[in-house]
């Protein structure tokens, strides 16, 4: 009776089936893991080739050679790694539910995910700067925002970035204080989990988020109530001088897509940061499968930038025809009038 019984008893899969320790596997059955690998796969390459496009078009055309858009160009690098370099791990562990790429790889792995998501609100955050002078001090814009200012901006933004993402990790910054709890009831062979206190999911949200982005919101709201004085100046004033009006309204058209692209980084991203604040307070009690979803839907961010420039940009889709047809090749491609009707 006894052994029938134990015969009958679930066997909890794990991730190493003949290590102590080990982190328990959940297995997705086939008809569900097939189309989450299409699904994400698709998702990999949409955002490495969309950003790589982004990158070639800005470098390739001079017209193009512009601090806004050097901005723009920093923003799609932390994009297209984020597709390369975080994203394909990040697949297999949430569809296998196992890390098996080692602890030292999941620590440099943690620390990517932090530096570049410090990245992209960083440089955000200095495109918002410059969208400031370019529509609300345009007279200072050229000698306040140069090709010089702009590269100190981006230097910046990838030292912070990097020193944040892989000084919290190496340094265990984020289990400071919960250190036993943590590797008593967190830590198993198998897993790779960012894991964070209280203190430090708090501190790193709100420095790292949630202050640049209450920031960057009012800029912009600063930002929208000038142009729309502009624009009715202009309006009322009947210019007469093209290139002045033409020149406006390029300034516009940019603000407006830079501010969309803010408004997508912070709707996608803002429910993983408000559980992530929460979860501590709460004993760890939403479910990790969550967790992991919002995050996907905040890296899907990097995915959907190229679609804006695509949506919002003639000149981009002009870029993309040149890029797709071959005919950057050509000599002299580098010059293309890409504004040109």
């Amino acid at each position: 009776m006894n052994s029938s019984h134990a015969q009958i008893v679930d066997i909890i899969p794990l991730c190493y089936e003949y290590a102590n320790g080990s982190c328990p596997k959940f297995v997705y059955p086939l008809v569900l893991r097939v189309p989450l690998y299409l699904f994400f796969g698709l998702v990999v390459i949409l955002t490495v080739f969309g950003n790589l496009f982004v990158i070639i078009t800005v470098v390739h055309f001079k017209q193009l050679h512009m601090p806004t858009n050097y901005l723009v160009l920093s923003l799609a690098v932390t994009d297209l790694l984020l597709g390369a370099l975080y994203m394909p791990p990040c697949l297999v562990q949430s569809i296998e539910t196992c890390w098996y790429l080692g602890p030292l790889f999941c620590k440099i792995h943690s620390s990517v995910a932090i530096m570049l998501a410090t990245a992209s609100i960083i440089n955000l955050s200095f495109i918002s700067i410059d969208r400031y002078y370019a529509v609300c001090q345009p007279l200072l814009y050229h000698s306040k925002i140069t090709s010089f200012v702009t590269i100190i901006m981006i230097v910046i933004c990838w030292s912070v970035s990097a020193a944040a993402g892989f000084g919290i990790i190496f340094l265990e910054l984020n289990i400071l204080g919960i250190e036993e709890f943590y590797y008593e009831n967190v830590a198993c062979e198998g897993g790779c989990v960012l894991f964070q206190s209280a203190a430090s999911s708090t501190a790193s949200s709100v420095i790292s988020f949630y202050i640049p982005g209450v920031v960057m919101l009012s800029i912009y709201m600063k930002i929208f109530r000038v142009a729309q004085k502009q624009a009715k100046f202009i309006q009322d004033s009947k210019c007469k001088n093209n290139m002045k009006s033409m020149l406006s309204k390029e300034e516009r058209k940019a603000t407006k897509t830079l501010s969309v692209i803010l408004g997508v980084f912070l709707s996608l991203w803002t429910p993983f940061f408000i559980c992530n604040v929460i979860n501590p307070f709460i004993g760890y009690a939403i479910p990790p499968v969550l967790i992991d979803m919002l995050a996907w839907i905040g890296l899907m961010n990097s995915t959907c930038n190229p679609i804006v420039y695509a949506f919002f940009y003639k000149w981009f889709r002009r870029a993309f025809k040149i890029i797709f047809s071959g005919q950057i090749f050509q000599p002299g491609s580098s010059k293309v009038n890409l504004f040109s009707q």
